[in-house]
């Protein structure tokens, strides 16, 4: 029987293990064996142990949280219905859930607000950054490196940086959807593209257009869009003025692709029988559209989660060098096209 409060020594009796083991897992180091783990657990359950964070925190430096920060949401509210940054928040809190950290979120639309995430991460406040924006000028991941902050980010930097990254290959995602429109026949095909001062956008619009070329169709009109339903409506109202005759549109995200949708219905289109649409990312509105939409698939849970296993094994060794980690998109086949 255990009197007064449990200790690390309690937990390691019971485990049968040494105090320095307890130790490694209590700190979540991860190189301890995965079956030790589970034995120490297990202890921790039996003797009831509570680890003292606050002397953890000032053994391991470490603050078990890192910063969450979301750049290009539109601020306030819009990063919590936007399907995108909703679903890299999931990804990143269901990773750090498993290995007891906790991630603050941090919204960095404006230079002031940056200045305030900087001076906060400085001050040693979290453990390190997740940064998710998209600008292709975003300012905060050249402040982060000067800061000295471990950080990865959610796409790659729009300019080289020795930082660590996740991708995915949107030329790649491109290029499946010119191949499924031109493999069931549209022949008078264009694009809706999202804004083409960030990259993804336009290598999303270059993948498609080279492949549309490599089937030989050398022009491919395309109307800006802003990654909103709003912004697929009216690119693809403009298109149907000056391409009346348009049998098939790429739409570079799926809320696109629904506004698209609507528009085409309303104009007595039939979908997929008239233009055939694809969309991008697989998010909730491709399955909520009517028809569910074609689309490309962006993992984006499982790229939001190795992002943050790859800060988590960067704060064990500061050493290490910079990784990128470039996922591979698919094409999902539904009613639209």
């Amino acid at each position: 029987m255990i009197r007064g409060i449990p200790t690390l020594e309690d937990v390691a009796r019971v485990a049968g293990v040494s105090r320095a083991t307890v130790s490694r897992v209590v700190n979540g180091t991860r190189n301890v064996d995965p079956s030790l783990q589970e034995t120490v657990r297990d202890a921790i359950e039996q003797t009831g142990y509570t680890p003292n964070h606050a002397a953890r925190s000032l053994v391991t430096r470490r603050t078990g949280t890192v910063a969450l920060i979301i750049s290009g949401a539109g601020g306030g509210s819009d990063v919590f219905v936007d399907p995108f940054f909703g679903r890299v928040t999931a990804g990143v809190v269901d990773f750090l859930r498993g290995h007891s950290v906790h991630p603050v979120l941090m919204l960095a639309d404006t230079d002031k607000a940056r200045t305030e995430v900087v001076e906060f991460l400085k001050q040693g406040s979290t453990d390190g950054a997740l940064l998710v924006t998209t600008h292709a000028a975003e300012p905060l991941p050249d402040r982060l490196l000067e800061a000295g902050v471990p950080a990865v980010l959610y796409a790659r930097p729009g300019r080289p940086l020795p930082v660590s990254f996740v991708d995915l290959d949107h030329q790649a995602g491109g290029r499946l959807a010119a191949t499924r429109l031109v493999a069931i026949g549209r022949t008078r095909v264009a694009a809706i593209s999202g804004p083409l001062d960030v990259p993804a956008s336009q290598d999303r619009l270059t993948g498609f257009r080279d492949a549309m070329a490599r089937n030989g169709f050398p022009y491919v009109p395309a109307v800006e869009g802003g990654f909103t339903a709003g912004s697929g409506a009216r690119a693809m109202a403009r298109l149907l003025v000056e391409h009346p005759d348009v049998d098939g549109v790429f739409a570079a995200n799926d809320l696109m692709a629904q506004g698209a949708v609507e528009v085409l219905q309303a104009a007595g289109k039939h979908v997929p029988g008239d233009v055939a649409v694809v969309g991008f990312d697989d998010s909730a509105p491709a399955t909520s559209c009517r028809p569910p939409l074609t689309t490309i698939r962006q993992p984006v849970e499982q790229m939001a989660a190795k992002m943050a296993e790859v800060l988590l094994t960067t704060l064990d060794d500061p050493e290490a060098r910079p990784r990128s980690i470039i996922f591979e998109p698919e094409l999902v086949l539904r009613g639209s096209a």
